[in-house]
Order: structure tokens, then C-alpha cells, then sequence
């Protein structure tokens, strides 16, 4: 029988494990207001420590 369905049993392991994926990446998702304020954070402490090494 695996056989007869090998290359349908591979597509399903495969689109399975697609899924989990895309869920996981889905899940632990940063929001973009989170994402645009530690990146306008780190730009700040990124002069904050150009101006200090002056």
C-alpha cells in the first residue's frame, strides 16, 4: 500500500509541516508597534553611544 500512495503520504507529511511553520512563525509574531519601538530604541541608544565616544 505505501507503495501505491508514497508520493500522496510525502505531500501530506509536507504540507503538515508546512503549516506547523507558518503557525509557529504566526505565533510568536512581534506586532509592528513593538517591532518600530525597540527598532527607534536601539537607533537612540545606538547615537546616545556614538555621542558619548566622542
Amino acid at each position: 500500500m505505501i507503495k501505491k500512495h508514497w508520493k500522496r503520504i510525502g505531500l501530506l507529511i509536507l504540507i503538515v509541516a508546512c503549516i506547523f511553520n507558518v503557525m509557529g512563525k504566526l505565533i510568536h509574531k512581534l506586532s509592528l508597534n513593538k517591532e518600530m519601538l525597540y527598532s527607534a530604541q536601539y537607533m537612540y541608544e545606538e547615537q546616545q553611544n556614538q555621542q558619548n565616544q566622542k
